[in-house]
């Protein structure tokens, strides 16, 4: 996730790191290219293009315009549900711990300790890291391992741990229900997230854009070059850059769990877990809270 503070005059005209610039940097130097054969063509001969007029554009632009912000606006829906996901999982996390601080050390070290496992086994099935070994550094249980959802098995676990202690009479029925809810909780984050991550936008819904915006840009240097000349340079570019840039942002959105720029920070949301858990269990020194690496907060 990109964090900066409000861009002034300065940022707007020359800051890179956290733009979307460098990821299109090339798609512009291509277009840029066609303008200049386009213009070259029409100097050495005049009226070529002639009979391609601007106006068929002006009508395709507007219905492109219309058709990306309604993908665009797709895929930042995917990104905020991912972001309120995340968000109830750390509100789950903190109530859980809550509920289970009457409960005795070797309990709540085994529950707390298994809420980060969860958050870190999440975060890593969702980006396609190694889970086992994201459980391993906060759960000693190897036969996770074998499962086919490891995260999802742990919190199967500590939901039998809670049950034991109430068939044991250390806690009554209305605690165990009230812990049990939160674990339940937890299991519909990772089932939202899971729905999300594994149900991209259709590709053939993808494809229609992308080509359409490829199109419109390698054409529209052959309808404004005649009249234009070497100006054509300037409302090509900036029309490239706009869609070029809506197109690779809505990308970059529509998988909000992944590595992106613009992906969601679920390292840093697992380390809010981290540091929270740990603090309850009276342990120092917390893991540092993360910190965003050139604007980008992981």
């Amino acid at each position: 996730m990109i964090v900066r503070t409000k861009p002034g005059l300065r940022d707007v005209l020359f800051s890179i790191n956290g733009s979307i610039l460098p990821r299109i940097a090339w798609r512009l130097v291509t277009i840029a290219l066609v303008c200049l054969a386009a213009i070259l063509a029409s100097q050495q001969h005049p009226g070529i293009f002639g009979q391609i007029s601007a106006i068929p554009f002006t009508l395709i632009g507007i219905a492109l315009s219309v058709f990306m912000s309604f993908r665009n606006g797709t895929c930042y829906d995917r990104w905020w549900e991912g972001r309120k996901l995340w968000g109830g999982l750390i509100i789950a996390c903190r109530s859980f711990a809550r509920l289970a601080s009457t409960l005795d050390e070797p309990d709540r070290q085994y529950l707390l300790r298994g809420l980060c496992g969860f958050a870190n086994g999440l975060a890593a099935r969702l980006r396609g890291r190694d889970e086992p070994a994201a459980l391993a550094a906060w759960c000693d249980e190897p036969s996770l391992a074998a499962s086919p959802n490891p995260t999802d098995a742990l919190l199967h676990r500590m939901g039998h741990h809670c049950l034991l202690l109430m068939q044991e009479g250390r806690i009554g029925a209305i605690h165990h229900s009230l812990l049990e809810a939160q674990l339940g909780a937890l299991s519909q984050v990772q089932a939202g997230c899971e729905r999300i991550a594994n149900t991209p936008i259709p590709f053939a819904y993808s494809l229609l854009l992308h080509r359409t915006a490829y199109m419109f840009c390698l054409a529209l240097p052959f309808a404004l070059a005649g009249p234009l000349n070497w100006w054509t340079f300037m409302p090509v570019i900036v029309v490239s850059y706009t869609f070029f840039g809506l197109d690779a942002l809505g990308d970059q959105l529509e998988d909000p769990f992944g590595l992106e720029p613009n992906a969601l920070p679920l390292d840093a949301m697992t380390r809010t877990v981290e540091r929270e858990m740990l603090a309850l269990l009276g342990e120092t020194p917390l893991p540092p809270p993360a910190a965003p690496q050139r604007y980008v907060l992981t």
